[in-house]
């Protein structure tokens, strides 16, 4: 069982999923139901999965729950895509948003290596 605040993977995307919420109290009303939905659903999946995968026992199930955490950020970074296209955010603040998401995504996929490979 590993302390998953302590990984520097999990504080970035807790951070990330912080100032994505901050940011969608700016988006219209009308997509309480939508995309601010999903958009918060896959912004906490990573963390949330993170935390969760920490808490298993094996590296497998760890990099299991990394691997669904690799997926939502895919998922955020459409979303934001989506939400320039709309023009709920700004190119700026949505650049800013994709290259958090790419580092994370860069981790998670270091982390998930790592592990996989200590089972070998």
């Amino acid at each position: 069982m590993r302390d998953y605040k302590k990984l520097q993977v999990w504080e970035k995307s807790h951070h990330l999923t912080l100032e994505v919420y901050q940011e969608l109290k700016n988006f219209p009303k009308d997509e309480i139901f939508g995309l601010i939905s999903q958009m918060k659903r896959s912004s906490n999946s990573i963390p949330t999965n993170i935390a969760e995968g920490a808490g298993r026992f094996s590296n497998k199930d760890f990099s299991r729950f990394l691997s669904i955490a690799y997926g939502s950020s895919n998922e955020l970074e459409y979303q934001i895509i989506l939400s320039i296209d709309l023009g709920f955010i700004s190119e700026k603040t949505g650049n800013s948003f994709i290259e958090k998401i790419q580092e994370i995504r860069k981790m998670l996929y270091a982390l998930i290596n790592k592990l996989n490979n200590s089972e070998n």
